[in-house]
């Protein structure tokens, strides 16, 4: 199942390499990554493929708990809600 990523926040070093580690760890291959830093802001918005359904809510809590530990606002969401949204 594909899934949408996105982080934003301030602008800090070790941004990407915090988020793709921890989707690392959780066995979460990154298929697409897109990042912007715009003034002291940052934006980074990742296409992942997660193994189970099952893993979608442990995924998105760990991800928030991530961005609340390094100051961001993490989100995930379905590819196909994302599809939905945008296709509106």
């Amino acid at each position: 199942m594909n899934a949408i990523v996105t982080v934003t926040g301030l602008d800090a070093t070790g941004i990407v390499a915090a988020v793709a580690g921890h989707l690392a760890e959780k066995n979460v291959n990154i298929l697409d990554i897109s990042q912007q830093t715009m003034g002291e802001y940052f934006a980074m918005i990742l296409e992942i493929e997660v193994g189970e359904q099952s893993n979608m809510l442990q995924l998105q809590e760990s991800l928030r708990a991530l961005g609340e530990e390094r100051g961001l606002v993490i989100t995930l969401q379905s590819h196909a809600i994302f599809d939905a949204m945008h296709d509106l």
